[in-house]
């Protein structure tokens, strides 16, 4: 039955019937059909195809900006299925498909901040690339609908299968694991960076019992540590090598473990992941985003309880990387060295101009004397909030600089990274990793330890107006 409108606004109706003469049954029905292909037509027409050729001519134009719309992890460096290399096109940025499927508070307003951040403006020509083409139309259509008409698709595949084109992979990439490849692990694969593997190891960590996440749903066979054991209460302070050495005992670490590293919340992985590096484990991962992005990616959780392997001994003795780690004495003695020092507070702009402690059990408000902001928060966002992507992944490292730059951190100096206690600073210490730079280190003591010590300076409010002084503009 169609329904049409009639004088006055009345609705009335035709039927298809064997009464109804079969020319106009006809014409009614490919106008329908016409009106659907044109509807079809209009979806797809803005978005057009470029070559390999057409890259090449515009890649560097000012107003053209390359926009890899595959997982954070092919951007990175990870081989996916059929590619014969991994990385993105060089000056591209990252935009995930993915991320306009989440399930957040505030989304339009939130995918409009990370389009501003990245540079994606309507007045540029937005090259979307990918090696499958309905990533990019995905965002094809985000973009449209938000207003943007220089749309354009390009298919990676041809770029990726010419060696002679380059691909920018983060010299540590294979820090930061995909959920593809742990699932590749999981069912007896070796996939890249894993084929030196001598004992593989999948953790869950959290803070507190297994009833905190850990019971609630898990990747399948993975085991469970509490972040107590290697920093316990009540000051939470990393232990010191007799402690970590129980620890790795307990766990059954070995110096010689591929480890890679889950959780509901993703900083207590990279707290442990520092920790176990500081300890000598050789090969030390974290699954990129934790948890939530396994789940997004459809792959089964479980609650059943693993116990941790037993081992004889850690096979080193601990800390076999002392470095990665500094004292508060070490802190002292590198602002006063003749070498380039910057120790980077990734705590709250509230905690580093002293408004707050940001912890219920440590009173204490302020920063140390010559620290720099490291732009870890904008108002009323969580502390990381700048250095993830809405999935909770690592941002690509042309914005994460651009964090550093504005605090007035020359990336060409050591950099330290600090918080209060050392989880939110070892996530960035481990996103310096993945990007390369070697000359970096964790004060783990952070705030609470320095600050313990009613001896050592500290500073609060407002400090003079340098790049670092202000928090950032979203």
């Amino acid at each position: 039955m169609i329904f049409a409108v009639g004088k006055q606004g009345k609705p009335y109706t035709m039927a298809f019937c064997r009464h109804t003469q079969p020319v106009i049954r006809v014409l009614i029905l490919l106008c329908i059909l016409a009106t659907h292909r044109s509807v079809d037509a209009q979806d797809t027409s803005y978005l057009k195809s470029l070559s390999v050729d057409d890259i090449l001519k515009n890649m560097h134009k000012e107003d053209w900006l390359l926009v890899d719309t595959r997982l954070p992890d092919e951007y990175n460096g990870w081989r996916a299925d059929q590619m014969t290399r991994g990385g993105h096109i060089p000056d591209s940025i990252d935009f995930c498909s993915r991320w306009l499927d989440l399930e957040i508070k505030d989304k339009p307003d939130k995918l409009k901040a990370v389009r501003q951040t990245k540079g994606i403006q309507p007045h540029k020509h937005i090259v979307l690339c990918s090696t499958d083409p309905q990533t990019n139309q995905q965002v094809a259509t985000h973009l449209h609908r938000n207003g943007f008409r220089r749309l354009y698709s390009f298919d990676m595949r041809p770029w990726i299968a010419d060696d002679n084109k380059p691909l920018v992979r983060y010299p540590g990439f294979h820090l930061l694991v995909p959920p593809f490849i742990v699932r590749q692990i999981l069912n007896g694969h070796r996939p890249d960076t894993f084929e030196q593997t001598v004992r593989f190891k999948l953790v869950e960590v959290s803070w507190g019992g297994e009833g905190a996440s850990y019971s609630k749903g898990h990747i399948p066979g993975s085991f469970h540590v509490n972040t107590d054991h290697f920093e316990p209460p009540p000051s939470w302070k990393l232990g010191k090598p007799d402690l970590l050495k129980r620890f790795a005992e307990k766990y059954g670490f070995q110096v010689d473990d591929t480890v890679i590293l889950s959780g509901e919340d993703p900083t207590a992985s990279y707290r442990l992941a520092i920790v176990l590096q500081y300890m000598g484990v050789r090969d030390v991962r974290v699954l990129n985003g934790g948890l939530s992005t396994w789940k997004a990616a459809g792959y089964p959780i479980e609650a059943q309880s693993h116990a941790p392997p037993r081992v004889n001994s850690f096979g080193a003795t601990i800390p076999v990387h002392p470095e990665l780690v500094d004292t508060t004495s070490e802190v002292k003695q590198a602002f006063l060295a003749p070498e380039p020092f910057v120790l980077v507070d990734t705590r709250t702009w509230a905690e580093y101009t002293g408004k707050t402690s940001g912890y219920t059990y440590h009173f204490r408000k302020g920063r140390i004397p010559g620290s720099t902001y490291g732009q870890a928060d904008f108002p009323g966002n969580n502390s990381l909030t700048p250095y993830r992507n809405l999935d909770t992944t690592m941002r690509n490292n042309r914005e994460i600089i651009t964090l550093w730059e504005k605090a007035g951190s020359d990336i060409s100096h050591h950099l330290s990274f600090m918080c209060g206690g050392g989880w939110r600073a070892a996530e960035v210490l481990t996103f310096a990793q993945v990007m390369g730079m070697g000359n970096t280190s964790l004060y783990s003591d952070g705030w609470i330890g320095w600050s313990s010590n009613r001896s050592n300076p500290t500073e609060s409010g407002t400090p003079p107006q340098t790049p670092g002084s202000k928090p950032p503009i979203p």
